[in-house]
This record gives structure tokens, sequence and C-alpha cells, in this order.
């Protein structure tokens, strides 16, 4: 409207939990007095899957939808049903806020989460009702930490450890057996947290060998229709560690630390229509082949960060988007862009930079202070001074590849 100069709807934060207080204003500035019927507000939740499928030689469109906040509000004038015979109010001219509040639902939430085939997303709208014309409307999108996955629970501070062999042989003759076996102390971090992965390996083979380990995100979208069932599934690299060689019988004791970027948490059993799940995989790569030896542990990513008992070393928390070689971190919505069109494919790394996208979902990250840096360098410079072996992470932001990439 042309007498309507601003509708803003601001809220008191942009990130939420289950089960708080969502608060805020709708700001509306006006240049000249008239009659408004009333102002509702919509607080919604949702998530929504398409991509298209070949059915028999035809291209098709599968999609479904998910809700899971539905709450609506008037914050000034009528409503519905009501003041049918009453004369409607007139709003003066100037600038006017109407605060609102919303409990949001304490249930398991899904995260926030953007990608092509499936996105899951939180906002309020404002309509304003004017009679006998177009409602103005306005739409302010915020993001949800879930669902709530305590680092702290006993089902994730279980140690947890496996070892797997193998026997090369060369013109049926054995030449020695390979032994990897592998250790957690616990399952379940936060995103800016440490994965302390121990190896042990026993080269008594011909060959050398090299450990290597990686951390894969798998995302599986779903959509039920009738008695069929329509998947998609996605696997993206998130971080990669490559070990010092082991010479042929020799045997090496490591400790690889990985730090985790900022990605989606995990869900699982909490959405009927995204999956979203981690895998860390140790593996030997022998020198005349591939890997030959696998270990796998899975990684739940949480939204609690560990604490050490009984102490008052809390970890800072902050929120980060995700890290842009994962999924939920690579696309961008077309509809959070102002004047232009990105579909989160073929960009490089200076005009991915350039970006400045309206909304992006932000997701717990546990922030190191300049403190636990320092004593990380110096804990790295000690271990450089017991043992040869170097820690060496891929700067996987650099490569930006993927599984599936590296495995076509």
């Amino acid at each position: 409207m042309d007498y309507i100069k601003e509708l803003d709807i601001r809220l008191d934060k942009e990130h939420y939990y289950a089960g708080e207080v969502l608060s805020g204003k709708v700001v509306i500035h006006t240049i000249e007095n008239f009659k408004l019927k009333s102002i509702r507000l919509l607080l919604r939740g949702k998530a929504h899957v398409e991509w298209k499928v070949f059915v028999s030689g035809d291209k098709r469109t599968v999609k479904d939808d998910q809700l899971y906040i539905d709450e609506r509000a008037v914050i000034w004038g009528e409503r519905a049903g009501e003041g049918l015979d009453v004369t409607v109010p007139v709003l003066i001219r100037g600038q006017h806020q109407f605060p609102f509040r919303f409990n949001i639902p304490e249930t398991n939430l899904p995260c926030s989460f953007e990608s092509r085939a499936c996105y899951i997303r939180y906002f309020v709208k404002v309509t304003i009702d004017i009679p006998y014309a177009s409602p103005p409307q306005g739409i302010k999108y915020f993001t949800i930490v879930g669902p709530h996955i305590d680092c702290m629970d006993e089902q994730y501070l279980k140690p947890v450890s496996a070892q797997d062999n193998t026997v090369r042989f060369w013109l049926c003759c054995a030449k020695g057996p390979v032994t990897l076996s592998c250790s957690l102390d616990r399952t379940a971090f936060c995103c800016g947290e440490t994965v302390k992965l121990k190896t042990v390996i026993d080269n008594q083979g011909e060959k050398g060998v090299t450990l290597k380990a990686r951390l894969v995100q798998f995302c599986e979208f779903l959509v039920e229709r009738g008695v069929l069932r329509v998947t998609k599934e996605v696997q993206h690299l998130v971080l990669e560690h490559k070990g010092e060689p082991v010479a042929s019988r020799d045997q090496q004791d490591t400790c690889a630390s990985l730090r985790i970027p900022t990605v989606p948490t995990t869900l699982v059993g909490v959405s009927r229509l995204v999956q979203i799940y981690y895998t860390l995989t140790a593996c030997l790569e022998f020198e005349d082949s591939k890997d030959d030896l696998h270990i796998n542990f899975p990684i739940t990513i949480g939204t609690v960060p560990f604490r050490i008992p009984n102490s008052n070393l809390q970890p800072h928390i902050g929120y980060e988007v995700a890290v842009d070689h994962v999924e939920g971190g690579i696309y961008i919505g077309p509809e959070f862009l102002l004047g232009e069109v990105y579909d989160g494919c073929n960009v490089s790394d200076n005009e991915y930079h350039d970006v400045a996208p309206l909304y992006r979902p932000v997701y717990l990250t546990v922030v190191r202070s300049s403190q636990q840096i320092a004593a990380g360098r110096a804990a790295g410079r000690g271990n450089r001074k017991k043992s040869s072996v170097d820690i060496e992470i891929v700067d996987i932001h650099r490569k930006r590849c993927s599984l599936s990439e590296e495995k076509a």
C-alpha cells in the first residue's frame, strides 16, 4: 500500500529452542490514516520434500509436507467472527509497534534445514487486514536448534572399540597379518568438538599401509505414496584425516584429533521426510591397492555439548551456518536472495563468498577460547616431540569434494 512506508517483523533473537517463548514486535510506519480491521500473526514450522523421478520414461515430481507448528494470534483489532457490526477502527499515521509472544511447543522439533530436495523452515507471518484492499503481508524466518540431543546421556558416554584384520597373499603364500584396532571415548559430539580416534596398527605384511579416517554425512529423503515409498539418498565427505605410512613389520599407536565443522544436527526418528546421520570410517590403505580394512563408528551430532563433571569450565557456545560442502550448507534457496537466482551448483569460491542471502539456518557450535587454542597448540608441540606421527587434517573446503564423487 502507498501509505504504508514500513512493515517489519523484529524478533528478540534469531534462534530458539523447543519450549522457549518466541517474542518480538511488528513495526508499521504509515504516512496516512486508514481503516484497519486487524493484524494477524501466524507461527508455522514445516518440512517440505520435492524432487523429480522417472516413471515409465516420464519425468514426474514427487513431494510431501509435514507440519510441526501451527499457531495463530490477533495482536490488534477484531478476531474472526467478532465485531461484524462494529465500526472499523482507524490507525493513525506514524510509527507503531505491536508486541507479540508465542510459546514454542516443547516437543522434539527437528532443526532448521535447507537443501535442494528438502527444507525445514520456521517463520512468523504477519497479515494486515484492510477493508476492500489486498492485505499486505510480511514473513520473518528464524532458526530452531534441535532436536534435543545431550552428549552427556549415558548411551553416548560408553566407549566403543573395534578391530579388523586381513592376511595378504602372494602366489598362494601368506605374507603376514595386518591388524587395525580403533576406539572412541564417546559417540556423541557437538559441532566444534574434537573426536579423538585412538588406533593401533600392527603391520606384519610385506607392504606399507596408511591410516585414513573419514567422517561422512548421510541424508535420506522419503515420500510416502500410498503403499509405495520413494526415497532419495545423498552423502558427503565432512572431513578426512590421513596418517603417516606404517612400514612393513612395524607397529604404530596414534591418536588422531578430528575437529568437527559446523554441520546439521543428527535427525533420526524425528521427521518422516528426512533422516540425517553420520559415520566415522577408519580404514587402512595398502601401497598396492585401495582401502582393504574398514571400521565404522556411528557418530551423533548433538545440541548439548559435553561437560566435564564437577568442573567450573563450561564450553563456549556459538551459532554458525553449516560448511558449504555438506547437505544443509551447499544450497541457498532463491527466495532468500535479492536480485539474483542461485541454485547452489557450479559456483566458484569467490562467487560463493559474494552471495549475501537474507536467511540461512545456523547450528550450535562449540567455540574454542584463546586459552584452549593455546593449550591445544602446546599439546600438539608436545606430541610431536614424543612421536614422529604428525596429524594432518585435509582441508575439505579447498578440495570441495564429496564421497559420491570420489566413488564415481
